[in-house]
């Protein structure tokens, strides 16, 4: 199987934004996109994007999982970046024509259709360091994918960094290109240095997001989150495993969480940690890394209500549990 998010439908639909208006979308090759080296987005760094899935129910129909939210945390990016601003209808209409193009190619349960929108600024003007972009493009992508854990259930090392963050503190909740660069070279060398898979951002000793997916701690019956602010980005799927979770009987704590409180709850048996995000949507976490040393989360192992609010969610997405808050679209 090919590696997440690298096989892509041969089509996307695109619009574009120029002289103050929106151009109708169309279905064009997916192989390249035409932009001028002086391009906005090369330079100053205008772009945002967004990730949500389509899934194939039994009856052959074809879903999308909160669409709408994504769409609305992709407008709020492309303002809080200066992006053109666009109706939900526009990247509504583009989302699902291009979905179903490729209805037939939308793989069954454990698989999904991966969905990439993006917003990039195209006015080739590298005199605008301080000005936004007055032109911009906007596609959307499809990328079929398989079982994230087809190799099974591991349990990842996370390295807490008190001394950085992931990003601009008031760029936290933009879903934007240059908040995964800024993480990268921390996530390298923490895969280098202690062998972990992700660094958890803690700046400070305030517990926020690794450097791709929001971080849940689970302590019996409760789970403990960071409270929503700028600094960090408001996970669908973090909203969506919450949201089960309260319909489950289960304690939703969205506060601050330090790293002593961390470490400390982590060290009970029954506790467990996972991380939120739309590729895997819980992947457990066993062992946090602080100073030097090693701290296993409960046993180590991947947690049973992590794997039960995994499936909670699946079922939903894969049209097998009844869907009580209304997130799927049937195209």
């Amino acid at each position: 199987m090919a590696a997440f998010g690298t096989v892509f439908m041969p089509q996307m639909t695109m619009a574009t934004f120029e002289n103050s208006d929106w151009s109708k979308p169309e279905l064009v090759s997916s192989d390249a996109i035409q932009l001028h080296p002086g391009a906005h987005v090369l330079h100053y760094a205008s772009t945002c994007f967004e990730g949500l899935k389509a899934f194939r129910h039994e009856d052959g129909t074809i879903n999308l999982f909160r669409m709408n939210r994504n769409i609305e945390r992709m407008q709020q990016s492309s303002r809080l970046l200066s992006l053109p601003a666009f109706n939900a209808s526009l990247l509504q209409k583009m989302i699902t024509d291009v979905v179903n193009h490729f209805s037939d190619e939308v793989p069954k349960p454990p698989g999904s259709m991966y969905i990439r929108p993006t917003h990039i600024g195209t006015e080739a003007a590298i005199g605008k360091a301080a000005s936004p972009t007055s032109s911009s493009m906007l596609y959307v992508l499809l990328s079929p994918v398989g079982d994230y854990f087809s190799g099974g259930d591991k349990t990842l090392r996370l390295l807490l960094e008190e001394d950085g963050s992931r990003c601009a503190a008031h760029m936290g909740m933009v879903k934007s290109g240059g908040n995964y660069a800024s993480a990268l070279q921390p996530i390298l060398q923490a895969r280098e240095s202690v062998n972990a898979d992700q660094v958890l951002f803690c700046p400070n000793g305030d517990v926020q997001e690794t450097g791709a997916a929001n971080f849940l701690l689970i302590d019996g019956n409760e789970i403990i989150t960071k409270a929503l602010d700028t600094s960090f980005l408001h996970g669908v799927t973090r909203d969506s495993i919450l949201t089960i979770a309260r319909d489950m009987g289960m304690t939703v704590s969205e506060r601050e969480l330090s790293v002593d409180e961390l470490l400390e709850r982590a060290s009970k048996p029954d506790s467990e940690a996972a991380l939120s995000g739309t590729a895997a949507v819980l992947a457990p976490v066993g062992t946090l890394i602080h100073n030097g040393k090693e701290f296993s989360v409960g046993n180590g192992k991947p947690g049973a209500t992590t794997l039960k609010l995994r499936k909670a969610l699946n079922d939903i997405q894969w049209g097998k549990a009844e869907d009580k808050h209304g997130w799927l679209t049937k195209i």
